[in-house]
């Protein structure tokens, strides 16, 4: 855990889709994560990245967008709207909480998780200020892209070359401030020596510059 900061297990309704939530003293801003292809709150990758945003000072949240029924559907797991409309709901059960209902929110989504972050950013212009892809389909956010306005950032491995063709494809279509960093010798997995550490400097950094100091 991040040091001094108080680590949560809880649920979120309507459904109780199993939750962390991450608080660290005086938080600057909150990260809610949409994993992607079948994943979980217990994901490593993202669960690293949390802990590593914590201790810059974000509260984050990781949840199940899919019931442990649903998440043997594999529709389910790349139903985009789906997925997109549990991470609203997350964002309207974050909002009610006091410790959080005033901080700045950023997304971090990977694989269709980061569609779901983009569909949820379009809808809550207001709401969301920053987005963060990591090895994310873009492109499956289809005619969102163009509505979005939070600063989108897209992290894609270098060895991975049909990701990041779509993600390029992705970029011409957004009207956002958008930026592509791309982690050489990076797979899609991110297993690389030194490679998971780049997507958290990178994911910092950009929320660093879009969310803290834009505390409502």
């Amino acid at each position: 855990m991040a040091r001094d900061a108080t680590l949560l297990e809880l649920e979120i309704p309507p459904l109780e889709l199993g939750a962390f939530l991450g608080l660290p003293p005086k938080p600057r801003g909150l990260v809610v994560f949409a994993h992607g292809s079948g994943s979980s709150r217990f994901s490593p990758r993202n669960g690293y990245v949390a802990r590593e945003l914590r201790e810059a000072g974000f509260a984050t949240l990781l949840f199940d967008l899919l019931t442990a029924e649903e998440s043997l559907d594999r529709a389910r797991v790349f139903d985009i709207t789906l997925l997109a409309e549990r991470l609203l709901a997350a964002l309207d059960w974050a909002g009610q909480r006091p410790e959080l209902a005033s901080l700045p929110v950023g997304l971090f989504g990977a694989s269709t998780g980061a569609a779901a972050a983009l569909v949820a950013a379009a809808e809550e212009p207001e709401r969301v200020q920053a987005v963060v892809s990591r090895g994310g389909r873009p492109d499956l956010a289809g005619p969102a892209l163009p509505r979005v306005r939070a600063p989108t950032l897209l992290i894609v491995g270098g060895e991975d070359a049909l990701v990041l063709d779509l993600n390029r494809s992705a970029m011409r279509r957004m009207a956002a401030t958008v930026e592509l960093a791309v982690v050489p010798g990076a797979g899609h997995l991110f297993e690389e020596p030194g490679a998971l550490e780049r997507v958290v400097e990178l994911a910092r950094d950009w929320f660093e510059r879009w969310l803290a100091g834009t505390r409502a």
